[in-house]
């Protein structure tokens, strides 16, 4: 267990450090190739809704990310709030004016908020992460967050991860609470992945 501890430690340390190398007009143009390849996902045509995430910092997605999946239709769209013991409750996105800042550089929904089981409602999850394997691994920060929301989904609700090209990689290590997704979106293709 030691081990693979150090070895996620290890990873998303050269992770992070590479996105803190990407240029922001590599990333601008990155984020309107994930915006498009996201919106045309079938799974996303066919969701009522959708919990997402605000991007923080060099990850991936346009911090405009949830007034693109809300596209004016509606589609309802729940946004994380981070609790104190790092889980995630959740919230309706009801439009820019809605988010405020919160801790960590996050931006969270405010008004009414839906528990953590709140993310059931969803048919579709949009997560953030730092790489994910062949086999729908995700490596995330290592709070366990979207570990928590992932595990909470009901099986018939889509998982996608939000990344750059290359964090998909050959392999992630994994500890048995780790949940794969079904989808990485990067700015030149969609890996689906079978559960």
């Amino acid at each position: 267990m030691k081990d693979i501890l150090n070895d996620k430690a290890t990873l998303r340390s050269q992770l992070m450090h590479s996105r803190s190398l990407r240029a922001l007009d590599r990333r601008v143009a990155a984020n309107h190739a994930l915006r498009d390849a996201l919106l045309a996902l079938p799974e996303m045509a066919a969701a009522g809704t959708v919990a997402a995430y605000v991007p923080v910092g060099s990850e991936p997605g346009s911090r405009e990310l949830a007034e693109e999946l809300a596209g004016g239709s509606a589609r309802r769209v729940l946004l994380p709030v981070l609790l104190a013991d790092n889980d995630l409750d959740w919230a309706l996105y009801q439009g820019p004016a809605s988010l405020v800042p919160a801790g960590r550089g996050l931006r969270e929904p405010v008004g009414p908020r839906l528990g953590p089981e709140g993310v059931r409602e969803a048919d579709v999850l949009v997560v953030p992460g730092l790489a994910v394997d062949r086999r729908g691994m995700r490596l995330g920060r290592g709070g366990g967050s979207y570990d928590r929301a992932l595990a909470r989904v009901p099986a018939a609700a889509v998982t996608v991860v939000l990344l750059y090209d290359d964090e998909v990689v050959e392999r992630v290590p994994a500890e048995p609470h780790d949940v794969p997704v079904d989808i990485a979106v990067t700015p030149a293709a969609v890996y689906r992945f079978t559960r």
